[in-house]
This record gives C-alpha cells, sequence and structure tokens, in this order.
C-alpha cells in the first residue's frame, strides 16, 4: 500500500504509514496518509524566500505561458490521473469534468493572462483622471501582487480541478501556493502534484502540498496572505472567524456548499422541448459525480399542476440510470467518495423525509453493477417531494451531499422566486422557460440570493454547458451559504490576489509609475516616426504631433459616397441648422479616418498590423472649415513573447490618439493596438 506524501520546501515528506483510504468503488486499500508531522514554518518559510521571488522574477505574460505548458503537460499525461481517479467512485464523464476540466482551467487563464495583462507586474487599472484644475494632479489605481502566500483548502469530491482553479488565478498574481485537498481523495491530488513537480515547468516554490491536517498553518499566516476554502457552509463560518485570519484581516474566501435549484417556469406544458430538457438537466445533477457537487440541483421548483408529471419523468430517467463500477461500459452512475461520506448522506435523506416522502430510491430495485461493489460507498438516485415546501424547512436547511433533490411544487412565479430564496444563498440556479417576460422579471429578483443563474432554453440547450459547470470565465461562488465569496470569474479571480491601491501625483510620475502614457504627462518627440522603431526601441511616451489638415465640403461628399452613408447632420444643410449643432458636419468616421491619415508611416515595418481600437470617443463635432491634428504616442507595451511564422519576434503596442481642432479642443479620442515586430533575430 502506497504512503502519500506531502510537498514540502521542495522535498516529498513521508515514509509511515497512518489513515488508509479505501477505494469508493471495492473498499479495497488504495492509499494511506503519512504520520510526519509537517513544519509549516518550514513551508511558509519557503513559499516567502524561494517561491515569491521566484515568481517576481517572471511577469504577468511569463506566468501565463507557463500555466499554458503546464495544461499541455497534464493534458498529454492525463491517462495516469484517469486510472487513479476511478478509485474515487469517478465514471470516466465524472473524470474528465475533474481531470481535463482542471487543465483546461489552466489553459483558460493562461489565455486570459497573454490577452488581458500587461507585462511587468503591474496593472493600471485605470484611467488616470484630473484632481485639479489645471492639469498637474492626477489619481489613478493599480493592482500589485500581494508579497504574501496562497492557502488552498479543498474539499474531496474534485481533486485535480478543485486545486487548479484555485492555483492558476493566484499563480498568475504570482502568489506562491500551498494546497490542502481534502482527505478522502487526496490521492488523486497527491499524483497531480507529482506530474507537475516532474514536469519542472514552475519555479520551485510555487506550489506545496499537505497531506493530512494543516496544523498550525493558519496561525502562522500574515497580513499579505490569502485564503481559499472549499467545503460544507459549517467548516466556512469556523475557518472565517479562525482568531489569526481575524487579528491580520487575512482575506478568505469560502465557496460552501449550497441548496441550488432550477425552476420549471408557468408557461411550460408537458409538450414543451423545454419540460424534458428541465427534467434532463435536474437527472444529470442528480447522477453527475454522484451528486456529490457543490453546484448540483438540490430543490427542483416545479409548477403544482405538473407535479406528476414532472415526478413521472424524472422516475422513468432515473430507473434508467446504471449505478456501479465505473470501469463497467454500460456504468452512468459511480459511488460516492467514502463510506463516511455515504453513512452522512444516508442520515440526512432520513432528516428530509421527516417532511417528504419518496418518489424514488433504493426501494425501486436498487442494484450497483460490478465485481466487489457489496463493499462500495453506492448510493441510489433519490427523488424526494415535499408537498408543503413552505411549511417545511428541512430541504432548504440539510443538504444530502449525494445523488439526491427534492421536487416542490408552486402556486404563481413569485411563489416560486420566495422558495428558491429561502436557501439562504446559492451558488447557482437555473429558471428554464420560453417567455422572456418570465427571465425578464425573475432573473433579477433572484439574482439576489445567486452568484450565477442559467437561462435555459430550446435555443441555448445545443450549447449549454449545464446547471453545475462553473466557467473560468464567469464568478464561481454566492451569498449567504453559499461562502459569500467569489472564485474564478476570469480576471476578477486574478485581482481577489492582488492589491489594489490609488496613487496621486503628476500625470508624469502616474506614467513612470504605471508603465502606460497618461493624458498630460511629459512626451518625447524626435525626428524618427514612432512608427518607425522596433518594438524594443519604442519607450512609452514616444509621440508625433502631425501636420494640420482642413475639413471641406468635398471630403464629407467623397466620404459619404464611399460608406454609403448619408444620415442628414452630413448632408441635409437646412435640417442640420435646426439640430443643436447647428450646421452640417463631418462623420465620425471620417475624422478617425483623416487622423489616421495624418499620423500613419506608410513604409513597411516594423508596425504590421492593427487589429482594433479601444475607448473610442467622438467628442466634439467637426465642421466644415474646421482643422484637425492628432497627437499619436506611445502608450503602452505588451511582450508576449511570440514569434510569426517565419520566427521574427513581436509585441503589442497600444498607441494614445488625441485628434484635436484649430482651436485645440479634444474632438476624438482612442486608442489603436497594433502588432509592433522586433529587430531581426532578437530573442
Amino acid at each position: 500500500m502506497t504512503t502519500l506524501q506531502s510537498y514540502i520546501a521542495g522535498r516529498w515528506i513521508g515514509q509511515q504509514s497512518a489513515q488508509q483510504l479505501r477505494s469508493a468503488v471495492n473498499g479495497q486499500s488504495v492509499a494511506s496518509t503519512h504520520a510526519e508531522a509537517i513544519d509549516f514554518a518550514e513551508a511558509l518559510n519557503h513559499a516567502r524566500r524561494v517561491g515569491l521571488p521566484a515568481l517576481m522574477a517572471l511577469d504577468f505574460q511569463q506566468r501565463s505561458e507557463r500555466l499554458k505548458a503546464l495544461a499541455k503537460h497534464l493534458a498529454a499525461h492525463k491517462e495516469t490521473l484517469y486510472a487513479i481517479s476511478a478509485h474515487t467512485g469517478a465514471t470516466r464523464t465524472d473524470s474528465w469534468i475533474d481531470i481535463e476540466g482542471g487543465a483546461g482551467t489552466l489553459s483558460a487563464y493562461a489565455g486570459i493572462g497573454s490577452n488581458e495583462l500587461p507585462s511587468g507586474n503591474l496593472v493600471h487599472e485605470g484611467p488616470a483622471f484630473a484632481l485639479g484644475k489645471k492639469g498637474g494632479f492626477a489619481g489613478t489605481h493599480i493592482l500589485v501582487p500581494r508579497g504574501g502566500v496562497a492557502v488552498h483548502i479543498n474539499a474531496f469530491n474534485f481533486p485535480v480541478w478543485g486545486l487548479l482553479e484555485k492555483f492558476a488565478p493566484s499563480f498568475l498574481a504570482g502568489m506562491p501556493c500551498i494546497g490542502k485537498p481534502a482527505t478522502a481523495t487526496s490521492y488523486l491530488t497527491e499524483a497531480l502534484v507529482r506530474l507537475i513537480v516532474q514536469s519542472g515547468i514552475l519555479p520551485e516554490g510555487s506550489l506545496q502540498l499537505v497531506i493530512g491536517g494543516t496544523g498550525d498553518l493558519l496561525d502562522r499566516l500574515e497580513g499579505a496572505d490569502v485564503v481559499t476554502f472549499t467545503g460544507s457552509a459549517d467548516t466556512a463560518a469556523r475557518l472565517r472567524v479562525h482568531p489569526n485570519l481575524v487579528r491580520q484581516s487575512i482575506p478568505f474566501n469560502a465557496e460552501a456548499d449550497s441548496l441550488n435549484c432550477a425552476i420549471l417556469a408557468p408557461d411550460l406544458t408537458p409538450d414543451d422541448e423545454e419540460f424534458d430538457l428541465f427534467v434532463k438537466e435536474v437527472a444529470r445533477e442528480m447522477t453527475v459525480k454522484a451528486g456529490q457537487k457543490c453546484t448540483a440541483i438540490r430543490r427542483a421548483i416545479v409548477p403544482r399542476q405538473h407535479l406528476d408529471a414532472v415526478a413521472e419523468r424524472l422516475r422513468a430517467r432515473l430507473a434508467k440510470t446504471v449505478v456501479g463500477d465505473p470501469s463497467r461500459e454500460e456504468v452512468r452512475m459511480g459511488s460516492l467518495a467514502s463510506q463516511a461520506q455515504k453513512a452522512d448522506v444516508a442520515e440526512r435523506v432520513a432528516t428530509l423525509l421527516q417532511g417528504a416522502e419518496l418518489v424514488y430510491g433504493e426501494r425501486d430495485g436498487f442494484s450497483p453493477v460490478g465485481d466487489g461493489v457489496a463493499d462500495g460507498a453506492f448510493f441510489a438516485p433519490t427523488l424526494l417531494l415535499s408537498r408543503k415546501p413552505l411549511e417545511h424547512d428541512a430541504a432548504h436547511d440539510v443538504e444530502a451531499f449525494g445523488p439526491v433533490s427534492t421536487l416542490m411544487p408552486y402556486d404563481g412565479i413569485d411563489e416560486a422566486l420566495a422558495l428558491a430564496a429561502r436557501g439562504r444563498g446559492s451558488l447557482v440556479g437555473t429558471l428554464v422557460t420560453r417567455d422572456p417576460a418570465i427571465a425578464a422579471r425573475a432573473i433579477p429578483v433572484a439574482a439576489a440570493w445567486h452568484g450565477r443563474l442559467l437561462v435555459l432554453d430550446r435555443e441555448a440547450a445545443a450549447e449549454s454547458t449545464g446547471h453545475g459547470s462553473p466557467l473560468p470565465q464567469l464568478k464561481h461562488g454566492g451569498p449567504g451559504r453559499a461562502g459569500g465569496g467569489g472564485a474564478l470569474g476570469g480576471l476578477r479571480a486574478v485581482k481577489h490576489y492582488l492589491q489594489r491601491a490609488a496613487v496621486q501625483g503628476s500625470p508624469t510620475m502616474l506614467a513612470a509609475i504605471t508603465g502606460e502614457h497618461v493624458r498630460g504627462a511629459a512626451v518625447r518627440e524626435s525626428e524618427v516616426h514612432p512608427f518607425r522603431r522596433h518594438f524594443e526601441d519604442l519607450r512609452i511616451g514616444d509621440s508625433l504631433l502631425t501636420h494640420r489638415r482642413t475639413v471641406g465640403e468635398a471630403d464629407i461628399v467623397a466620404f459619404g459616397g464611399i460608406s454609403g452613408d448619408y444620415f442628414y447632420m452630413h448632408f441635409d444643410e437646412v435640417a442640420a441648422k435646426e439640430s443643436p449643432f447647428g450646421k452640417r458636419i463631418a462623420h465620425g468616421y471620417f475624422v478617425l479616418s483623416a487622423a489616421a491619415g495624418l499620423f500613419v508611416s506608410p513604409a513597411p515595418g516594423p508596425v504590421l498590423a492593427n487589429y482594433g481600437l479601444d475607448t473610442l470617443r467622438f467628442v466634439k463635432p467637426v465642421g466644415i472649415g474646421d482643422t484637425i491634428r492628432a497627437r499619436l504616442t506611445c502608450k503602452r507595451k505588451i511582450d508576449r513573447n511570440k514569434k510569426d511564422a517565419s520566427g521574427q519576434g513581436q509585441g503589442v503596442v497600444a498607441w494614445d490618439v488625441e485628434v484635436t481642432n484649430q482651436d485645440g479642443e479634444l474632438v476624438a479620442s482612442y486608442d489603436i493596438l497594433t502588432l509592433v515586430s522586433k529587430k531581426p533575430h532578437a530573442t
């Protein structure tokens, strides 16, 4: 029997066996935890003195590249993890969510980092804004690495994804991590971390692994550190008030189990396609991972007149679900994670039955298939019915963390929303409807008590990722019982691990601090056009003030003919005089095009392509006879460490453009994004 090891301070610790961990499928021993105590002072010291400097030696872009490489490495070795995952009771589909979902989350955050974060280790959360009347004093916000350690405490249900979905944004933000998986399935997390360590992709000290208890770890944390937790609401409540976390104001983010719901809207009938979509969604959430998901549907809220129809269709679908050894091809639902979890679910179902009746469960021919399954932690899909859900609290308070859901009838959409709110905070809720008016009425009400909401109809169903699938781009968390936190959510999650600070000073100083040009800051002009400089030679603040161009009626007529835009403000003299502008004006996009003609250097390279505009505003109209000019300034550089097909390096440059009239008034403002080549053969 294998003794699991912790990875602490660059070495694997653990030789002596302690607690045995058994297969959830057949009860045989899979591994054991180690008996040796962990020196958490050493672990934190290693993270601070080795991991943190190593991460700070990289920037956001370089850390994104490491995440991308790690995602590919784990995908290449996924079968190793699949083989071990089977012991947790997971089917191949269940394991796909955990293993490939985890690698996919790394990949998603690699893309978020490369596309949305700058070079360097400072994010300018602009724009800067004037704080004085003369433009010499301004303010803005910046985000910087906290300089601390992230402690991630995870649940047993997703041993791979649970670690990686927290690790990805914290690593991207430059925080070394200490991961503590739930003991029951920690053998899979240990296998994951071994693959990560063996890859050599991460800087030493980036990730440490704790098998077993956390000892005095939380007592040793400091104000710059962060703690995240996934698990039960009760445990989250205890950790939240840990004396040291409270004393040092250490950020604590909880994602707790919740009594999520799905509502079948009153506009639907059993003949509608959406009716079957609702039944399918509830059944799937009961059986995927054997219902062991913090996002699973625990309460199915349906119109009273359709209660029997929903119950019958759910019974029929659940009866077709083959339960047993996940290695069997016909099996669609595996076991719970452990015998302890099985006992816990059974106890909670007994409590729920005090205010509900059994619609489908073990009595309906439950017989897991496979050899040795008699010693496994299998639990029958269990559908309950609470006929008076407004009078019985258990279904809104007690969660059986397994393949268990409770049907609840309602009269009117307001009552359905009231039942949904009785969960006192959920990670996710689903509304199945065909009526946009019902969605528009219900979702704003439900949003107060839910972290994520899915509106499901036949149009969305073709591509829907489902009620229970958190996505890297969207927030994962919820209010109240769900923990009050928020993980994932794209760039929002990275910002959770960064420190925000307000900065005040002159525009020139703010530009120097943020690494971005700030309007009003000093600029550099030279005889060399900024577009003639390679990426390495460009400096923030390199600028060009163009020659002037007077706009004539012929310009407006020609642009209208080319674009097909004959809006009255450009061509109808009488109507234009009666407008608020009092005269004919040039097309906004003509002004944009004319400005490009003023500042573009037409010869080939080093600017390779313009691929977008940001923050475009037409500030003041340009009339016939007005004279415009433009100022082009290098605003921001991002080295994504990419090369074109020929091997030539390139980077991204954002240019600030100000278009002014003859009176020096701003008429148009925007950023241009360009690809700029590096010098030949530069790395």
